[in-house]
């Protein structure tokens, strides 16, 4: 598959290079004492945010970074060249974190942000800084500090405005094609969604938001059961929970509370996010039918009825989302 959101590579920074133990001898100072420069520093692991990239698929086969060695110092007190630095460019939303305690080493949210992942080695100090009033010509310099390995695991979280959360077969990826300009694949069996998808809403004035199709989620999913396991990560950086019942269900207030319960299962955090339901494939259903509905809906959580195929309550459906995404946080 071409979405790949979770990746472990081995990463390690340059070494130090070696101080300098070098004595100045010219023709007309033969004794010039020690002038021994320091040596370089290692290269950095560097992690830089791309928001041109919204997946880790090229760094799929990238199991090794290794940063350059400084080199070691000269004489006339020069100093050795840095090593090279290696830049491992990420999608927006991804985490660093440490494969051996699991320790977040840092968060990239912004195009253009980096961070040092891992730090190089710093350079020895060479013999000019060993002088002193009783030993004028020491002939020992330090030597460089070793750099640092660890494997890190990079995580993905997509990046998106509201999340579309919902059993298989809820009408979500039908909405996203109608809605915005992205093709996702549409069929009539569970888990035709196997990827998050992305797209972006056009709304008035120019303005727009974007929306993320998460792959369904069934009972248990937060205990590996199906496949939401591995997606609901991508629910927590979405602002607006879209949740999505159709209007076929036997029980939608039934179905809602399970959506409910398993992302509180796995987080419970996600349930202060602002969210909305929409009964989804309401073209199945007349103006009776529809009123008979509303009474059977929770209370507790706003909601709309959609038809993503009639296009019956989309413009009203974006009007709610965009009202939400502009509310402060609770």
């Amino acid at each position: 598959m071409n979405f790949i959101d979770q990746i472990r590579i081995e990463c390690r920074s340059g070494k130090g290079g070696k101080g300098s133990s070098h004595l100045r001898r010219e023709k007309y100072m033969p004794k010039g004492g020690p002038d021994g420069g320091d040596g370089g520093r290692g290269g950095h692991v560097i992690i830089r945010g791309n928001g041109q990239l919204w997946t880790l698929l090229h760094l799929r086969y990238t199991k090794h970074v290794i940063a350059g060695d400084g080199e070691v110092g000269g004489s006339n007190q020069r100093s050795g060249a840095s090593g090279r630095d290696v830049v491992v460019e990420v999608p927006l939303g991804t985490i660093a974190r440490e494969e051996a305690t699991g320790e977040m080493l840092c968060e990239v949210t912004r195009d253009g942000e980096e961070h040092v992942l891992l730090k190089g080695g710093r350079g020895g100090l060479g013999n000019q800084h060993f002088k002193t009033s009783t030993n004028q010509t020491p002939r020992y310099a330090q030597p460089g500090e070793a750099g640092i390995e660890k494997w890190v695991v990079m995580e993905l979280k997509v990046l998106a405005d509201v999340g579309l959360v919902g059993f298989p077969n809820a009408g979500k990826s039908t909405l996203l094609a109608h809605i915005t300009a992205a093709r996702p694949k549409i069929a009539d069996y569970p888990f035709t969604t196997l990827t998050p998808n992305l797209g972006i809403v056009p709304y008035r004035d120019e303005r727009s938001f974007v929306v993320a199709d998460i792959p369904g989620i069934i009972e248990g999913a937060h205990e590996g059961k199906g496949i939401g396991l591995r997606f609901l990560r991508h629910i927590e950086r979405n602002s607006v929970l879209l949740f999505m019942v159709p209007a076929d269900s036997n029980d939608i207030a039934h179905d809602y509370r399970v959506l409910l319960d398993e992302l509180k299962a796995y987080s419970p955090e996600l349930l202060h996010k602002r969210r909305l339901l929409a009964i989804s494939k309401c073209d199945l259903l007349d103006d009776e039918l529809r009123a008979a509905l509303r009474k059977e809906l929770p209370q507790d959580v706003d909601t709309i009825m959609i038809s993503s195929v009639s296009g019956y309550g989309l413009d009203a459906l974006k009007d709610r989302l965009w009202s939400m995404l502009q509310q402060m946080p609770a």
